[in-house]
């Protein structure tokens, strides 16, 4: 029973192992190497895209919340309301 389990296990492990082998040899080839840049790039417009949208709604309320007053000159509020 005991070699059984061991002669599973590192049947098992050395499957582990030749697979990850196999993805790392295609990981390190021409095309691999491109796939990855292709990906990191589609990668980095997502959150180029994702800022950007963040950025226009951030400057959408803040133009809501302290808007330009009739003179051109935004309005900010005062830490001291009511104190004279």
């Amino acid at each position: 029973m005991t070699r059984t389990l061991w002669f599973a296990a590192g049947a098992g492990a050395g499957v582990y192992v030749m697979m990850r082998a196999r993805r790392l040899a295609e990981a390190v080839t021409v095309d691999g190497l491109r796939d990855r840049a292709n990906g990191a790039l589609v990668g980095l417009r997502a959150l180029r895209e994702e800022v950007a949208v963040g950025q226009h709604e951030k400057e959408t309320e803040l133009r809501e919340r302290f808007g330009p007053t009739p003179d051109g000159v935004p309005e900010l509020p005062s830490s001291r309301q009511g104190s004279s």
